[in-house]
Order: C-alpha cells, then sequence, then structure tokens
C-alpha cells in the first residue's frame, strides 16, 4: 500500500491539548513513517521536557527536538501532559527549531512537513534559509464552507459558513499566508477545521482500540492516554492532529478540493481554483482513518 520507502516526515506542534501528543504517538510507531524530527512552538523547558519524555516512552530518544524560544515565560503546557505523563522535569532542546527543520530538508529533500501549531517556525524557516524547498506541507489547519462542501458532508455546527477561526492559522496569520503563497511550497494539504471536527475519539473508538493497545509503543500511550482523558471527559476527544497525521501517509482517507484559501475580517475559507498547489479535505472516510491509526 505504501511502497518500500518509509516517508520522512518533520513534526511541528504544540503542547496545549492533547492532541499532539497523540499524533506524536503514531508518527514515531507507524510502520510507513520515519521521523526526522520534531520542532515545538514556542518550545518552552516544560515542553521540551514533555516531548522528550515521550519520545523516550515511544523508544524515540534519538528524534531531535528543537526549539523556537526556550526563554519563553509561558510554560504553555496542558494539565492532562503532566497528569498523564508525570514525573515530568524541564529539558534543553537539541537545536533552534528553524535551523533544525531546514538541515532536516536540506539532508532529506523529500520530507513532509506536518504542522500542528501555530505556524511561526515555518515562518521563520522560509525567512532565514532561502535555500530550502518544502516539498509537501500537511497543516491541521484551515476552513472549507458551504461554498466547498457538498451539504452531505456538512457539520450541523459550521452549517451556513464559508468562512471560520482557525486556531494553528489565526495563531499567526502572517506565516500562514506566507506558506499559502510561497513557491518554495509545492503542495499544500489542508486538514480543515470543519473535518477535524467530526472525527471524535470516544467510548466506542476506545473499545475498538483496545484489540490494538499492545501492537506498538504509539499504540499503547494513545490506548492509556485516552483511557485517562475518557474517564474525564465522557464526551472523548476530537483528533485534530492525529487526523492531520494519518492523512499525511495515507492521502486517501480525505477527499479534497484545490483551492484558493484566504483570510477574511480575522477568519478563513477557502474558494474553488486551480493551479494553485493547495488542497483543503472536503469529507473523510473514518474507517480508513482508523485503519491507518492502528496499522502496524
Amino acid at each position: 500500500m505504501y511502497g518500500h520507502n518509509a516517508m520522512d516526515i518533520l513534526f511541528d506542534m504544540e503542547t496545549r491539548d492533547p492532541d499532539d501528543m497523540f499524533a506524536l504517538c503514531f508518527l514515531t510507531s507507524h510502520p510507513a513513517i520515519k521521523l526526522r524530527a520534531v520542532t515545538v512552538n514556542p518550545g518552552s523547558k516544560a515542553q521540551i521536557g514533555i516531548v522528550k519524555t515521550l519520545l523516550k516512552r515511544l523508544n524515540s530518544a534519538a528524534v531531535p527536538v528543537g526549539s523556537r524560544n526556550l526563554d519563553t515565560t509561558r510554560t504553555a503546557v496542558s494539565d492532562f501532559h503532566y497528569a498523564f505523563l508525570n514525573p515530568v522535569t524541564e529539558a534543553s532542546p537539541d537545536a533552534v527549531a528553524h535551523e533544525l527543520m531546514a538541515q532536516v530538508f536540506t539532508t532529506f529533500p523529500e520530507c513532509v512537513l506536518l504542522t500542528g501549531a501555530p505556524l511561526h517556525n515555518a515562518r521563520l524557516l522560509l525567512n532565514n534559509h532561502p535555500e530550502v524547498i518544502i516539498k509537501r506541507w500537511v497543516a491541521q489547519g484551515g476552513f472549507a464552507g458551504d461554498n466547498i462542501v457538498p451539504a452531505v458532508h456538512r457539520l450541523s455546527k459550521f452549517d451556513g459558513l464559508t468562512t471560520c477561526l482557525s486556531y494553528n492559522f489565526c495563531g499567526d496569520a502572517r506565516p500562514a499566508l506566507a506558506m499559502l503563497s510561497s513557491e518554495r511550497v509545492m503542495q499544500r494539504d489542508l486538514v480543515s477545521k470543519n473535518i477535524c471536527h467530526g472525527v471524535v475519539y470516544d467510548a466506542a473508538m476506545h473499545e475498538r482500540m483496545r484489540a490494538f493497545r499492545s501492537a506498538t509503543p504509539g499504540l499503547r500511550v494513545i490506548y492509556s492516554g485516552m483511557e485517562w482523558y475518557l474517564q474525564r471527559n465522557r464526551a472523548g476527544k476530537m483528533f485534530h492532529d492525529p487526523l492531520a497525521a494519518c492523512i499525511t501517509v495515507n492521502r486517501e482517507i480525505a477527499v479534497f478540493r484545490e483551492v484558493e484559501a484566504y483570510r477574511e475580517r480575522g477568519e478563513w475559507g477557502a474558494k474553488p481554483a486551480e493551479n494553485t498547489g493547495t488542497h483543503i479535505t472536503i469529507d473523510v472516510d473514518k474507517e480508513t482513518f482508523f485503519r491507518t491509526l492502528v496499522e502496524n
């Protein structure tokens, strides 16, 4: 299905939401992926400690970790991470984030950039390393509204909208616009907010996961982490970043449409267009997502 060669991926993440942690679990354990580096936004010592603790538990301690701003006064870590991964100690990064990114894309020119955070690190990469080309960027972010999504695929909470706030793109609009327009980003796959909100890890999915809970270190942490989470949040967890990670390795999970993504009055939308290199999700196959998530 995936061919013989593993896909090189660089993951740019944050730690305010458990989503990124579960995506990291998937990225370190899927047989078709070679995780080359992790960069963290903003990259506090607390965040680096969380990421390095998790990588160690995933038998992936050798994966280098970069920070954008090690001196930030914000820990930028959710209570979940401390409670579930305890004990955790602060740690230092292996490199400055944008420098690590440049090194990875130079060494592995086919490497895919997966972003699950506001795009500050991507902005610094573009600004400081004009020689770097990104062959494919998969972003958890953006929004596809009624003008793009057929009625049969719309979520009721977004019905009637053509634009919407998108956390990762709204976190800093300038780098988002730069990544969407740069000729150095060859292919852009946006895993839109309206699709992400339709994929929820709930009690039913947790029961399906039981059969796979020991198959890999990543699946073990996902299962135990969601066991803890579901005991406190019975409605479940929207799986934004794990969905984007799965789509990165198996694009057939989603239906895409080529668009021009735009920003209007602080919100994000998309309109049909050709030859933009930008594609946005308008539907998702949840069964294919699940099979990809648990593949080992």
